[in-house]
């Protein structure tokens, strides 16, 4: 009899056990982001211009943020980065350098990125698949977690002390 085990308990699940789902739902988000029109109905050309440096502002700054966060986030996991929420055979605990400050750069840094865009158009369009990308995002890094806290029994104390998307904020 072939009995399938839970990626809870298999060293290696499965196509579709790794969540490859909520890969492809964290693209249809992104294209959902760029593609839709940016919409709010009390901004006005007027408001736009008066407030256009300090928009430029946040979102240069949201820009260098969301590099920071994933450029030093991709490079700490060089070697076991991926895509997918489930682990690399050979993954490792990374617990320093801009993993010291937040458990999740990447994600950190498409929000970030994200903020910054929706600062700038004041798209109420856009915050809403923000407000939607932070839940899906919350919800993928809780899987990860599962996952890593299987593979890594010290990830438990790394997850107390450290945030989850933004270094001292959340």
């Amino acid at each position: 009899m072939n009995k399938r085990k839970s990626p809870a308990t298999s060293g290696n699940p499965g196509f579709g056990k790794k969540g490859e789902h909520l890969v492809a739902l964290q693209f249809l988000l992104i294209i959902a982001f760029i593609a839709a029109p940016s919409w709010n109905p009390t901004v006005t050309p007027e408001l736009l211009q008066e407030l256009f440096l300090p928009r430029v502002a946040v979102m240069a700054s949201a820009g260098v943020a969301a590099l920071v966060l994933g450029g030093y986030g991709s490079h700490a996991l060089s070697d076991v980065v991926t895509p997918l929420p489930y682990p690399v055979d050979h993954s490792r605990l990374v617990q320093d350098g801009i993993y010291g400050y937040v458990r999740h750069p990447l994600y950190g840094s498409q929000l970030v990125a994200g903020l910054g865009w929706v600062v700038f158009t004041l798209s109420l369009t856009h915050l809403c698949i923000l407000l939607l990308a932070f839940t899906f995002f919350n919800h993928k890094a809780s899987k990860e977690e599962a996952w890593l806290i299987e593979r890594h029994p010290d990830y438990v104390a790394y997850r107390k002390k450290t945030k989850k998307f933004i270094p001292w904020l959340y």
